[in-house]
């Protein structure tokens, strides 16, 4: 029995030193670009965006107050871990958000810190686990979206029409789906399921998935809202980006809701059937996720 004890505690110990041990920093300063500091058995790697020149409430905001992209990088067994928050522009953001997921890194919030910004402030969070150099080289990559995305005041592609003549038959065909019309407009609505205090709740309650059709059906916007479990996030992040589709926030909008319900707001421009497939596509990848 002692002998049995003392084994088992060698063992704790290692297991202890071994998850202490901190990735390689100079190797991920290396391949980021970035300084990086080891600490705690944590490396991390940071980018403060002077580039910037904020003002938030009329008053000039310093990297030091919040504006300083990082990523960490962390031992998780015989694997690393990384953890980040990218501070973006918006022309940033979907250029930013793709090179992440087409890196293998995981986005899983989108959404602003301050109000009265100028110029506006996005801040991306990312996460992913496996290979310390493939986690490194991803986290480069972002920052290299985000150094070289067109500079713009809008989203890209077409002008859409000032008037609203969405024909909506065939958005409905694609969904499956009878439409909300409104002055032009089209309207879809898919409703989840959660609870809340006890009580299950649907769409009345918000829990939604929802997609409006603006403009013509040769050029439209849509805009809209998806509810997801956390497990679904991924994949509807993925469809949406291979559709052209615009990633706008990524949040929550409760609390101590079971299951949990992740919310993605979303703007897409172009054919209103063309930007329904995409929407569709990524409502299959939630089935796929069950």
């Amino acid at each position: 029995m002692a002998r049995w004890s003392v084994a088992l505690g060698m063992t704790l110990l290692c297991f202890v030193n071994a998850a202490a041990e901190a990735p390689d920093g100079k190797r991920i300063g290396e391949l980021t670009g970035l300084p990086v500091d080891v600490s705690d058995g944590v490396a991390k790697v940071t980018k403060p965006r002077s580039d910037i020149n904020a003002v938030v409430d009329g008053r000039p905001l310093k990297p030091f107050q919040g504006t300083t992209s990082w990523a960490a990088f962390q031992q998780s067994g015989k694997s690393t871990i990384v953890m980040g928050d990218v501070v973006l522009l918006e022309n940033e953001v979907n250029p930013a958000l793709s090179a992440a997921l087409d890196n293998g890194l995981e986005v899983t919030a989108l959404h602003n810190h301050f109000l009265y910004d100028e110029p506006r402030i996005f801040f991306m969070h990312v996460g992913g686990a496996g290979d310390e150099a493939k986690l490194a080289r991803a986290v480069r990559a972002v920052f290299d979206a985000a150094a070289g995305a067109p500079k713009a005041n809008g989203f890209p592609g077409p002008a859409v029409p000032a008037g609203d003549t969405i024909d909506a038959a065939p958005l409905e065909r694609i969904f499956g789906a009878h439409a909300q019309t409104k002055d032009g407009m089209a309207k879809f609505v898919f409703g989840r399921t959660t609870k809340m205090h006890g009580t299950t709740v649907g769409a009345p309650m918000g829990v939604n998935t929802w997609a409006t059709f603006a403009g013509g059906n040769a050029v439209a916007i849509v805009d809209g809202d998806f509810a997801m479990l956390e497990p679904e996030l991924q994949g509807v992040l993925r469809a949406l980006r291979s559709s052209d589709i615009n990633i706008v926030a990524i949040h929550t909008h409760m609390a101590h809701e079971e299951p949990r319900i992740v919310f993605l707001h979303f703007w897409g421009k172009g054919s209103a059937e063309a930007l329904a497939r995409g929407i569709q596509a990524a409502r299959r990848t939630q089935k796929a996720a069950e």
